[in-house]
């Protein structure tokens, strides 16, 4: 006997249930997306300057170390965003939306940076599989949120749908 993927996960929010929480979830994520690369970019600006002054200091070793430095400041952001209380980039946060886990676990720092990794490795492996695979999932879910067991929804209306949910149906 085949059981649906939503009878299957019942403590998750259903698009048939509640679309209010799915409503345009993959354009404000791409939207997210090109915010947090701006944000990004504009920290490793800041410490590529910093990185050049102390670089003339230390007459060259801190551009060594630059190596080790950007990827550091992006793996910061995404566990230091997506990993807090708020479960959102700042680019998710202007969007509305937010990261969600599937699995009962809690959504961690470690578990953040995990998720933004496997975002970043689909997504540069061939980003126009990635966005279409999320317009044939119920819930809109990319490649790196079945894997990791996330889901993105939209913030505002989930307060009002939570609070309606009983809450024996939740780990």
């Amino acid at each position: 006997m085949t059981q649906d993927y939503a009878d299957a996960r019942p403590y998750l929010p259903d698009p048939s249930t509640a679309p209010e929480l799915f409503e345009g979830v993959l354009t404000r994520r791409v939207i997210a997306h090109l915010i947090d690369l701006a944000v990004i970019g504009a920290l490793l600006m800041a410490v590529s300057v910093v990185g050049l002054i102390l670089g003339f200091l230390t007459f060259g070793l801190a551009w060594a170390a630059m190596f080790l430095v950007v990827p550091g400041v992006i793996v910061l952001y995404y566990g230091a965003t997506l990993g807090s209380t708020r479960r959102a980039t700042i680019g998710m946060q202007m969007m509305d939306i937010v990261l969600t886990p599937t699995r009962g676990q809690p959504l961690d720092g470690w578990m953040a940076i995990l998720h933004a990794g496997l975002f970043w490795v689909t997504f540069w492996i061939s980003w126009p599989i990635s966005l279409l695979f999320a317009l044939f999932t119920p819930r809109r879910q990319m490649i790196h949120d079945l894997v990791v067991g996330t889901l993105m929804i939209r913030r505002s209306p989930m307060t009002r749908h939570w609070q309606n949910t009983p809450r024996t149906a939740f780990y």
